[in-house]
């Protein structure tokens, strides 16, 4: 049986479908890394919204998606990115989906780590107002019991006037932590408003200040989260950790080889790509807790085409491949997203995500797949 999938110039051509889903099991947790996924969240499809209202959210499937990832022995990277945060999902929705993720993972034992921003500063604002707005949600996520990550602010990017605001704002913030948190660099590429983070355009000055904000507190830094798409600027920034602090790597072209790690050290890993991954993932990651590296790689590394492929330019329109893999894959009943973000990439782009992860066996009912591809492709035009 095959399906006609088009390519990116309209022509259709035929593809004939897994017929057996990768075999993985749920097991122990990770002894050699920390592996969070980023994970997105379930619109409900039957809310009268507009992309301008603030998101509806099916809390139920939302929720049973993090179960899914902690069953394997992932950690959830909550309220983030891959949330649609700041791209749909407000500080009000996100607010809420800490608050409710937290106390599922405190019943089933879940690891979390929650987001913490400015994004309900919605016009011009000061460097107090952002520092405030830190502190705002930096107490909410404590409150929940969930770690939190400190994420790149658009607000504190357009006010700052160099290094030494950053500085101030985040020397404020580590000292006011009650736990050690996780600083996360998420580069323009994912977010253009956030041009210029740590005072500069430059990298390697930026770089510099990133690093000097966290080696005035190490004992409040448990590690960083580097999204900025260059495997090697990664590692040089891993080198020059202090003693104690990880790197978790967001680098979703380069995973494989940064988790591995070199003869000087490794990265954990945060990364949206893993939402999607997340079975054959912690598969992979379990198999380097043996200390088989090479059937790590063999595992992951035929991954990184499907996540280049998702998240390819404009990079931060992934969470449109996430959630479609998502619904494909039978974790939720529509495909619709908070802001209408499902129309945000092309129908060449979703059949190629498709063949991609049917390659690899991401999809527990390969027949559930194909159906629901079809279903897309007939809306769109295409017959069989």
């Amino acid at each position: 049986m095959t399906i006609q999938l088009p390519d990116s110039g309209g022509a259709l051509s035929a593809y004939e479908p897994r017929q057996e889903p990768l075999a993985v099991t749920s097991g122990t947790p990770f002894t050699s890394r920390t592996v969070f996924s980023a994970a997105h969240v379930v619109a409900d499809p039957f809310a009268d919204t507009s992309p301008d209202s603030a998101a509806a959210v099916d809390w139920d499937a939302t929720l049973a998606f993090r179960r899914h990832l902690w069953s394997h022995g992932l950690g959830v990277a909550e309220a983030m990115d891959t949330a649609q945060r700041g791209m749909g999902l407000d500080w009000a929705g996100a607010a809420e989906l800490i608050r409710r993720s937290a106390a599922e993972a405190k019943a089933v034992g879940g690891r979390i780590a929650c987001g913490v921003g400015t994004d309900q500063l919605t016009g011009p604002a000061s460097l107090a107002d952002v520092q405030a707005a830190y502190e705002e949600q930096l107490a909410l996520v404590e409150a929940s019991g969930a770690q939190a990550i400190l994420m790149a602010s658009r607000a504190l990017a357009a006010v700052a006037k160099g290094p030494e605001d950053y500085l101030e704002v985040y020397g404020h913030l580590l000292r006011q932590a009650s736990e050690p948190v996780v600083l996360h660099w998420l580069g323009p590429m994912f977010d253009p408003a956030l041009e210029g983070y740590w005072g500069s355009s430059d990298l390697d000055a930026a770089t510099g200040t990133f690093l000097d904000v966290i080696a005035a507190h190490p004992d409040k830094v448990d590690g960083i989260k580097v999204s900025l798409l260059e495997a090697q600027r990664e590692i040089d920034i891993r080198r020059r950790l202090p003693q104690g602090v990880r790197c978790y790597t967001g680098d979703d072209f380069n995973y494989p080889e940064l988790i591995a790690g070199d003869e000087q050290g490794f990265s954990h890993a945060l990364l949206g790509i893993f939402d999607p991954l997340g079975p054959l993932a912690a598969e992979a990651v379990r198999v380097l807790d043996t200390g088989n590296t090479a059937g790590f790689r063999e595992l992951l590394d035929p991954t990184v085409e499907l996540s280049r492929h998702l998240f390819q330019k404009p990079t931060r329109f992934y969470k449109t491949g996430v959630v479609f893999l998502a619904w494909l894959a039978g974790h939720q009943t529509h495909f619709t997203m908070v802001g209408g973000l499902q129309s945000a990439r092309s129908l060449p782009h979703f059949a190629r995500a498709y063949q991609l992860a049917d390659g690899l066996g991401l999809f527990p009912d390969p027949k559930l797949a194909e159906e629901r591809m079809k279903n897309l492709l007939a809306l769109y035009g295409v017959t069989q």
